[in-house]
């Protein structure tokens, strides 16, 4: 299986780190990695999130519970969908727009099962077009600022809510 090429590549120079260590709990430490690796292979490309992803996701994270509120990127004032995006990435260093329609023109496309931590999720909540957005988490998860009256939160893309208005997620 080509995909998992990397992988095993990886893991033989791990199991020849392990082995020059000569002694019996670096065998063990060498099959416990075969097991691990033996077991999770997918056909899912994802890798690791960025650092600036993984400052993104804190923050955001950390807004949870503020209130929504239109036009609002900073916890003082409250968050709409792409003022959360906005100001999370922003304490990591990365300027982005206020806004769901260009955050979405400036991002490359990527399919739901290909998501990795911090790309963005677009999603079609009045059916024609790309009216809402959050950041990816992992394991179906993205943290979003959803309407008014709401507060930041974590949802999932299991949802049928989310899953029937999902359009695709976005990495820049």
């Amino acid at each position: 299986m080509p995909h998992t090429t990397p992988y095993i590549c990886s893991t033989l120079s791990t199991m020849k780190l392990i082995f020059s260590l000569k002694s019996l709990s670096g065998l063990l430490a060498a099959l416990f990695i075969i097991s691990v690796s033996a077991c999770s292979t997918s056909t899912s490309k994802q890798t690791a999130p960025s650092s600036s992803a993984v400052v993104a996701i804190k923050h955001a994270k950390a807004q949870i519970g503020v209130h929504y509120k239109y036009g609002g990127n900073s916890p003082a004032s409250g968050f709409d969908c792409s003022g959360l995006i906005q100001y999370s990435y922003k304490q990591a260093g990365i300027r982005l727009p206020h806004s769901t329609k260009q955050l979405y023109k400036i991002t490359q496309r990527v399919d739901k099962d290909d998501l990795r931590p911090g790309d963005l999720v677009f999603f079609k909540i009045n059916r024609r077009k790309i009216s809402h957005v959050g950041i990816y988490l992992g394991n179906n998860r993205f943290v979003h600022a959803p309407s008014t009256g709401k507060r930041v939160n974590i949802a999932s893309l299991d949802l049928n809510y989310w899953k029937k208005r999902f359009s695709r997620g976005g990495r820049f």
